[in-house]
């Protein structure tokens, strides 16, 4: 990986074929697409012209608290009140956080009082967690018991997520599946005409992604047609590719990391995931450390602060030291001033 001063110029053309194509997609879409790309644009620049001295790093950190702030509370709207009623209903209640609205990151959780270094922020009982376990103690339990060969993890949760979401107001998960996000901006989920006017590399990248979750749904789906038996509407109308992307998108994008289990009725890929409600607000921020882990003792799956954080600030958890690339093609979104900034040359240019 090298940098190279002409990218910045190479980003710009990108950006401006984007703006003047006239691509069958919609405007939301398109809006998402071109404001990521320029997002890599201004980082690339951050990280070819940041300092190193005391000025810099003050004037970095004061960028920081103000992506953090100015938040607006969000409690009051029905989704997030149905879904406390939910969680408390499953024996969790926070008192440390309320969900808002931020500028730049969008839907995230602010916290209510001041936060100090090693203070619990949230501790979300196994009860609140939706697992294989999960996905195999429902009614999909007896069929996926059943197919031969077994499987995989991430394949119960897409099904149980598509089965869930198809229920509507029947699903016992309706509350959590309510805040989910309707589409996702991976490039996976963009037209094939948007990725081709990204970088090599990361065309390159998103075309393999690309290529590998339409095989995992292929494979699969022989596994729906066998479950038809609980569906009234044909299998193909609910098990579609769209609705199998929406529920892979989900599980990749807002799965925590459990210790890796094992189940006979599923394949022997890691079983590793695991989805969180309200605990997935949590956005990014590549300057933030927590401890986050399941706590076997508790039965909860909890996160510490590492730091301090201000009342009414946006609370923060870093997803790991990713480049932005990585950051795009994983969860749909680059972070500014990102210090894992990386450019990517084709070997083509």
């Amino acid at each position: 990986m090298d940098h190279l001063g002409g990218y910045s110029q190479l980003l710009s053309c990108y950006v401006w074929k984007l703006k003047n194509c006239k691509f069958h997609m919609c405007s939301s879409e398109a809006v998402a697409t071109i404001w990521t790309i320029e997002q890599v644009h201004r980082n690339y620049n951050f990280s070819m012209q940041k300092g190193r001295g005391r000025t810099s790093r003050i004037r970095r950190r004061k960028l920081l608290r103000t992506s953090a702030s100015g938040g607006v509370n969000e409690s009051h709207r029905s989704e997030f009140i149905e879904l406390k009623k939910w969680l408390k209903e499953r024996k969790f209640e926070d008192r440390n956080l309320t969900p808002a609205y931020f500028p730049g990151t969008g839907r995230g959780l602010m916290s209510k009082t001041s936060l100090r270094e090693g203070q619990m922020i949230i501790s979300l009982p196994e009860s609140c967690l939706l697992t294989t376990d999960t996905v195999i103690q429902s009614y999909l339990g007896p069929y996926i018991t059943k197919w031969m060969p077994p499987p995989s993890p991430l394949l119960a949760l897409c099904t149980f997520l598509v089965s869930e979401k198809h229920a509507g107001d029947q699903s016992l998960w309706k509350p959590y599946l309510d805040i989910l996000p309707k589409s996702y901006t991976c490039p996976v989920c963009l037209e094939p005409e948007v990725v081709d006017v990204l970088p090599q590399p990361l065309k390159a990248k998103a075309k393999e992604q690309r290529a590998r979750v339409q095989e995992f749904f292929a494979s699969s789906r022989d596994f729906f047609s066998f479950l038809q038996p609980l569906f009234v509407e044909a299998i193909d109308s609910i098990f579609s590719y769209s609705a199998f992307l929406w529920a892979w998108c989900t599980v990749n994008t807002r799965a925590v990391y459990l210790r890796p289990r094992w189940r006979e009725c599923l394949s022997a890929e890691p079983d590793t995931c695991a989805l969180a409600p309200y605990l997935d607000l949590l956005n990014h921020s590549p300057h933030i450390q927590v401890k986050a882990a399941f706590n076997k003792e508790t039965g909860c799956y909890e996160i510490r602060a590492a730091s301090r954080c201000r009342k009414h600030e946006q609370v923060f958890i870093c997803y790991g030291p990713h480049d932005n690339q990585r950051l795009l093609l994983e969860y749909g979104f680059v972070s500014l001033h990102n210090p894992h900034a990386c450019v990517y040359v084709s070997t083509e240019i």
